[in-house]
């Protein structure tokens, strides 16, 4: 009998859950590489490269085919092309950037379209508390509104002068510094604004609903 060849998709998903349901706690303390200045949440370790991580596949969404919907709760919803991206004022900004796996990254060079001017476009509802994002490889992840509101946050085309490449979710992805990682989807392809919070991708699989590294709101 062959062994039962498991994909890698799913390997990471089952140590996921793992780690949730254990409630798994950081690693010991590594040496920090550079004095981070009351930077770093409680439980993590500096990186200098960018971790990649994913659910294991990379869509091939190359920009002329990328599309955004904002829709749900608004009263403008809007369909954007990535040329449509463009044209509308693009902000730069320096963030630093914090995994549920225990790793950050400072000084994060950001630009693109920040999501308080979308939302400004698309003017949301006064029922809207929360936002749905989905992506173009299939997952999903819920944040309340308030946090696309946030100047820092961005939908993102280019990181340290240089376009965001496919691995790290290009054409475009979600940058939330203020939340972890998990919350800043990748190759991003609908942002749906709803009365109530929704559970995404790893919500359902143990995560916390919020997810604020101040907090180390790693898990349910």
């Amino acid at each position: 009998m062959s062994d039962t060849v498991i994909p890698r998709r799913d390997k990471l998903i089952a140590e996921k859950e793992r780690w949730a349901r254990d409630r798994r706690q950081p690693p010991a303390a590594r040496p920090t590489i550079v004095p981070t200045g009351g930077r770093m949440p409680a439980g993590q370790h500096l990186v200098r490269d960018w971790p990649v991580l994913d659910l294991g596949t990379h869509p091939n969404i190359s920009a002329k085919d990328w599309a955004l919907s904002v829709e749900g709760l608004v009263h403008g919803p809007m369909k954007l092309a990535y040329t449509d991206l463009q044209a509308i004022p693009q902000t730069e900004r320096v963030s630093d950037i914090h995994c549920v796996t225990f790793w950050s990254r400072l000084d994060n060079r950001w630009r693109g379209v920040a999501t308080l001017d979308l939302l400004a476009e698309a003017r949301p509802r006064e029922e809207a508390r929360f936002a749905l994002i989905k992506s173009y490889d299939g997952y999903t992840t819920g944040l309340p509104l308030e946090y696309l509101q946030e100047p820092d946050s961005l939908l993102v085309t280019h990181w340290n002068d240089a376009p965001l490449t496919r691995e790290h979710g290009g054409p475009v992805r979600l940058v939330v510094p203020s939340l972890y990682f998990w919350k800043s989807a990748k190759w991003i392809r609908s942002i749906r604004l709803v009365d109530r919070d929704v559970k995404g991708f790893w919500e359902s699989r143990g995560y916390h609903m919020l997810g604020d590294p101040w907090r180390e709101q790693r898990y349910d």
